[in-house]
């Protein structure tokens, strides 16, 4: 039989970070529940797999998974390969274009090979929805589908806004919501976790619990968390995403490139110390015991440790200290990108290349028109050396530059 500990701590984890529980008091009444038989609760969480490659966006759902595992309960990591046919209509204007076999099953892999960089391979239940969705008769899904109304259906905000905007909704995408809900029957889901922008799905399925004799789960949502800017929310097409691959000296100076407001939204959401632990160190910030510097630091290092390690955490940290503190170009670890020199404008008459084109390809910019802007602010280093011009001589090919924008460095070898 497992021990639990006391429902109060264990809340002041899970609640961490949570943007709405429905409801707090039955997850209170089912975790009391929980430690006086020794029974675990199954936590599931779904991922459609539809884009290979995660950002520490995607690891929120996977971060409160963790917690809930670490507490000892039974976290269900569950590959939505059925649901991904159909395509999630949240947040989506227009329906999706709906994905082969080959490209579901190939992202499936890279998916589960993902997260358990968060989650401990060994305690985790790995469950594919097709296995209960694909023996599903035509009868089953009419029954399924009699269970809601299309005005309930029409309540949701995106297939609001289509048809009031005249705009198609497929039927197959209306099948979404069931398919979910019905996953947590299969499951037998104690607590289903899910981002804000989920709670038509999530709430399906409580309903579809009911109809089938099951208590109804708990939901737990996390936020949205905002990218680097600190504005719109982490996507790797706004350019404004940390990837979970990305080496451990960018990752880093990602981080620290944060603002200090954003800073404590990421210890919430991103780490896994307690609620009760990041609101002391706030106060030790906000008292003057603790610099704000030292605090993203400390932030930096762990998160790049959880994904890389300590060892590269600690190299980075000595690295980024050496760059921007003590103002060092002698740094290891910074990523490569390798550019074919006439990619910058450079060839054998104009052995120079073009400053902007270098900043794009790197990265370090989003266009040329924000390159231009970074270098007329000065914020642009070479080598160690300021660099304001818009073309850079070479004297020889090839050649490796240490380009510096900011907080954020990368080295561009070109050949």
């Amino acid at each position: 039989m497992a021990n639990f500990l006391p429902v109060d701590e264990q809340l002041d984890l899970l609640q961490k970070g949570a943007a709405e529980i429905i409801r707090v008091s039955d997850l209170r009444e089912r975790l009391e529940k929980s430690r006086q038989t020794g029974t675990p609760l199954r936590v599931k969480a779904g991922f459609d797999p539809t884009a290979p490659d995660l950002h520490l966006g995607h690891t929120v759902l996977m971060r409160k998974l963790k917690h809930f595992q670490d507490l000892g309960h039974q976290v269900i990591f569950l590959v939505g390969d059925y649901t991904s046919l159909i395509g999630d209509p949240t947040g989506r204007s227009a329906t999706r274009k709906p994905l082969t076999r080959e490209q579901i099953d190939e992202n499936a892999k890279t998916y589960t090979d993902q997260v358990f960089r968060i989650l401990d391979r060994d305690k985790t239940e790995v469950r594919f929805n097709s296995e209960w969705l694909g023996k599903l008769t035509f009868e089953d899904i009419i029954r399924l589908a009699a269970k809601f109304t299309v005005s309930q259906m029409l309540e949701r905000a995106e297939f609001h806004a289509r048809f009031q905007n005249e705009q198609p909704i497929s039927l197959h995408e209306m099948l979404y919501p069931l398919a979910q809900g019905y996953d947590s029957v299969a499951l037998k889901a104690d607590v289903e976790l899910g981002g804000t922008d989920q709670k038509f799905n999530l709430l399906a399925g409580r309903e579809l619990q009911r109809d089938f004799g099951q208590l109804p789960q708990i939901v737990l949502m996390t936020p949205i968390i905002e990218g680097l800017d600190g504005v719109q929310k982490m996507s790797k097409s706004l350019n404004n995403a940390i990837g979970i691959h990305e080496p451990a000296q960018e990752m880093y100076g990602k981080l620290m490139s944060i603002n200090d407001e954003l800073m404590w939204r990421y210890w919430t959401l991103l780490t896994d110390l307690r609620q009760s632990e990041i609101d002391q160190m706030q106060a030790d910030v906000a008292s003057g015991v603790l610099h704000p510097m030292e605090a993203k630091k400390r932030l930096a290092r762990a998160i790049v440790g959880g994904f890389h390690s300590e060892e590269a955490a600690r190299a980075a940290d000595e690295n980024w200290a050496k760059q921007f503190q003590q103002k060092s170009d002698d740094v290891e670890g910074l990523e490569e990108v390798q550019i074919a020199p006439a990619d910058l404008g450079y060839s054998a008459e104009h052995a120079a290349i073009r400053v902007d084109k270098l900043l794009v390809r790197l990265g370090l910019a989003d266009s040329g028109t924000d390159a231009n802007r970074k270098l007329k602010q000065g914020s642009v280093r070479i080598d160690g050396t300021a660099s304001a011009e818009p073309h850079l001589s070479l004297e020889r090919m090839p050649a490796r530059l240490t380009v510096r924008v900011g907080k954020r460095a990368k080295v561009a070898v070109l050949e």
